[in-house]
């Protein structure tokens, strides 16, 4: 389970990931698509809304955990049961709304994505989903779940009052490169080899104090980091599009986290 570290409002599942650059700000000069992007990566909640078969012509929208892709695409986990399921089987255009769930959420970043919601069997996109969500294999076990991803065409991003955009999905993914093949290796070899620098990372940028950690995930954006039952993201300073340069950008944080 993740929530919001520090954040009362934060939901079991379904709220955000404390997250944080190690220089401290959040978008600096980016992009509002990259912006975006890194917004959908910092929670591990939202809400799906697909259109309804038994009540036509409302839209039904239910609360659920995911994870993205390396590209940037939602990806959710669903029960042939669900009326999701059914409603996605007739029609494929979904939306998916992530948002803070605390009072001042009028004046904080949201987003919500419209798409095409499609069934995924991709092992390493079903691999990535139980690196944050573990409990979530006992579902697979049950059988009748299914992986789905959302491949965004539009997406609105509010970044506070009178900042509203709209912007394709296309300017919103990152394209396919070389680091997401290499994500487990670099994890695998993180959490077998470096485990006293996410212990440094932890320390240093959530000025969390623990001897137990593991590297979950890492894509072009940043990576993320499992203590105990919360999930702590750490934002690149700028993208990462390989193993080369992810490696200087975390040997550089561990020379900081030091000092």
């Amino acid at each position: 389970m993740s929530k919001s570290v520090g954040d009362d409002n934060a939901t079991p599942g379904g709220g955000r990931i404390e997250s944080q650059e190690p220089g401290g700000g959040q978008t600096g000069n980016r992009t509002h698509a990259a912006q975006a992007r890194r917004l959908l990566r910092r929670y591990r909640g939202g809400v799906l809304a697909t259109h309804s078969i038994r009540f036509s012509g409302f839209p039904y929208g239910a609360a659920m955990p995911f994870c993205t892709d390396q590209q940037g695409r939602i990806v959710v986990l669903i029960s042939h049961l669900a009326e999701h399921t059914r409603n996605i089987a007739q029609d494929r255009h979904v939306s998916f709304t992530v948002s803070p769930l605390d009072a001042t959420l009028q004046q904080e970043t949201r987003a919500t994505i419209l798409g095409e919601s499609a069934q995924c069997e991709d092992n390493v996109v079903a691999d990535r989903y139980l690196r944050f969500f573990p409990d979530s294999s006992r579902y697979l076990d049950i059988g009748g779940f299914h992986f789905h991803i959302i491949e965004p065409r539009q997406v609105r991003l509010i970044a506070g009052f009178g900042s509203l955009h709209w912007l394709t999905g296309a300017q919103v993914l990152a394209g396919k490169l070389p680091i997401a093949d290499a994500e487990a290796d670099i994890i695998e070899h993180m959490n077998a080899d470096h485990h006293h620098n996410l212990v440094d990372y932890c320390r240093h940028v959530h000025s969390v104090e623990t001897d137990s950690v593991q590297m979950i995930g890492i894509d072009c954006d940043g990576f993320d980091l499992r203590v105990s039952d919360e999930i702590y993201r750490i934002e690149f300073e700028s993208d990462v599009h390989d193993t080369q340069a992810a490696r200087a950008h975390l040997v550089s944080l561990a020379s900081i986290a030091r000092a």
